[in-house]
Protein backbone atom coordinates (compact mmCIF):
# COMPACT_ATOMS: atom_id res chain seq x y z
CA UNK A 1 0.00 0.00 0.00
CA UNK A 2 2.88 2.51 0.47
CA UNK A 3 3.66 2.49 -3.33
CA UNK A 4 0.42 3.61 -4.09
CA UNK A 5 0.33 6.56 -1.47
CA UNK A 6 4.19 7.42 -2.53
CA UNK A 7 3.32 7.39 -6.44
CA UNK A 8 0.13 9.62 -5.39
CA UNK A 9 2.47 11.74 -3.40
CA UNK A 10 5.14 12.18 -6.87
CA UNK A 11 2.13 12.68 -9.06
CA UNK A 12 0.83 15.67 -6.67
CA UNK A 13 4.24 17.14 -6.18
CA UNK A 14 5.15 16.98 -10.19
CA UNK A 15 2.20 17.77 -11.20
CA UNK A 16 1.61 15.32 -13.68
CA UNK A 17 -2.29 15.02 -12.99
CA UNK A 18 -3.01 13.90 -16.74
CA UNK A 19 -1.59 10.04 -15.68
CA UNK A 20 -4.25 9.71 -13.12
CA UNK A 21 -6.73 8.32 -15.27
CA UNK A 22 -4.79 6.18 -17.16
CA UNK A 23 -3.41 4.96 -13.87
CA UNK A 24 -7.33 4.84 -12.97
CA UNK A 25 -8.50 2.67 -15.97
CA UNK A 26 -5.30 0.44 -15.79
CA UNK A 27 -6.33 -0.35 -12.14
CA UNK A 28 -9.70 -1.13 -13.17
CA UNK A 29 -9.05 -3.41 -16.43
CA UNK A 30 -6.99 -5.42 -13.97
CA UNK A 31 -9.27 -5.41 -11.04
CA UNK A 32 -11.62 -6.68 -13.80
CA UNK A 33 -9.82 -9.41 -14.72
CA UNK A 34 -8.84 -10.59 -11.96
CA UNK A 35 -12.19 -10.99 -10.42
CA UNK A 36 -13.78 -12.04 -13.91
CA UNK A 37 -11.55 -14.87 -13.72
CA UNK A 38 -13.32 -18.49 -13.38
CA UNK A 39 -16.63 -16.87 -13.59
CA UNK A 40 -19.45 -16.71 -16.24
CA UNK A 41 -18.71 -13.41 -17.84
CA UNK A 42 -15.11 -14.34 -18.15
CA UNK A 43 -15.34 -15.52 -22.26
CA UNK A 44 -16.96 -11.61 -22.15
CA UNK A 45 -13.71 -10.08 -21.14
CA UNK A 46 -11.76 -12.04 -23.26
CA UNK A 47 -13.12 -10.53 -25.94
CA UNK A 48 -12.15 -6.83 -24.96
CA UNK A 49 -8.20 -7.80 -25.31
Amino acid sequence: MSFFIEFIKFLMNRKKYWLMPIIIVLFMFGLLIVLSQGSAIAPFVYTLF
